[in-house]
């Protein structure tokens, strides 16, 4: 298990990362945007309602676990900005998981054999986080689509980047918070590591890792996180996060598709519930104004469930208009 001096903690920190044993495709992003969706804003910043498990090193100094760290510092980005009270994780958790997922035995160095993303997050799926929190599941991202990676972030909060770090990266080791990785020779493969991205701005993605956050340019992400350079991006869905993405693109994401999906691969995310029974409006002398049509259809689509597909938002609004007095039919 390779180790380098971290001057920023006085110690040394590890690696850990392993590629992912191939286990057959993985649900794409891609797949799921559609051409309406709405452009995202040119920057978003997550990690204010992190603070304290960000600085967390999460045992990746002792232990080659950076892809168990990783995880909790997405889970306390998710939690922090969901509820304001960002879950920090005890050491004892995180041993926890690093022994069910990589299969470390504490007290056993021997077993210090770091582990992949993709058995991560099944775990996650399955079994849920300390905080009794499960993912719906993950999603893969195209780290060479700069306009993918940003939906990604926009829409649900977190990226898990996993690469194999050139050397420059860590000869000499970055000495605290603010540091710039860019493009900067070969993927070295015992170099695996495993950083989340927790915000995103025009020159790249705000990443922490080892306890720092610091810049992963837009070019270094599509270099270092792809498949051929032995990398990957994925980002993780939740209830909560799902619920928000909606809200933030309602038309710009196959959500029935997605939801479907996750189903049949054994997700437990609820279908879109029918759309209400419309109630109508007082009738309308004269006719019907453009004002009180759209009114009465906000107000059916309004009161309906947050993920809705385009059908039954399109059978919703022909019952409201339907019921509106004065309405050609």
């Amino acid at each position: 298990m390779k180790e380098v001096f971290a001057p920023h903690l006085g110690r040394n920190v590890k690696f850990g990362r392993k590629r992912p044993i191939a286990v057959g495709p993985r649900m794409k992003l891609r797949n799921y945007l559609r051409a309406n969706l709405p452009t995202p804003p040119t920057s978003a910043d997550y990690s204010a309602a992190a603070k304290v498990p960000l600085a967390n090193i999460y045992e990746n100094d002792t232990l080659g676990d950076c892809v168990i760290a990783g995880g909790y510092h997405i889970t306390g980005v998710e939690t922090g900005n969901a509820t304001g009270k960002a879950f920090e994780a005890t050491s004892a958790q995180i041993i926890a998981d690093y022994s069910a997922i990589g299969g470390y035995k504490p007290g056993d160095p021997s077993t210090d054999q770091g582990c992949d993303e993709n058995t991560a997050l099944d775990y996650w799926q399955n079994h849920g986080f300390a905080d009794g929190t499960k993912i719906l599941g993950s999603l893969v991202v195209d780290a060479s689509n700069w306009n993918e990676v940003q939906a990604a972030m926009y829409l649900f909060e977190n990226l898990v980047i996993c690469m194999e770090l050139p050397d420059a990266y860590v000869d000499p080791f970055p000495s605290g918070s603010g540091f710039t990785w860019d493009v900067a020779g070969a993927p070295v493969p015992d170099n695996g590591h495993s950083i989340c991205g927790v915000a995103y701005g025009p020159a790249g993605v705000t990443v922490c890792t080892w306890a720092m956050l610091g810049l992963l340019t837009k070019a270094a992400l599509a270099k270092y996180a792809v498949t051929s350079a032995g990398g990957s991006l994925n980002v993780i869905l939740t209830p909560d996060q799902i619920a928000k993405a909606a809200v933030k693109a309602p038309n710009g994401v196959a959500w029935a598709d997605l939801i479907a999906d996750f189903d049949s691969l054994g997700g437990h995310v609820p279908s879109p519930a029918p759309a209400p029974t419309p109630v109508p409006p007082p009738p309308v002398a004269g006719g019907v104004s453009l004002a009180q049509a759209e009114a009465a259809v906000k107000q059916v689509v309004g009161s309906g469930p947050v993920i809705i597909s385009r059908t039954a938002a399109v059978t919703a609004a022909t019952k409201a208009l339907a019921s509106l007095k004065g309405w050609p039919t």
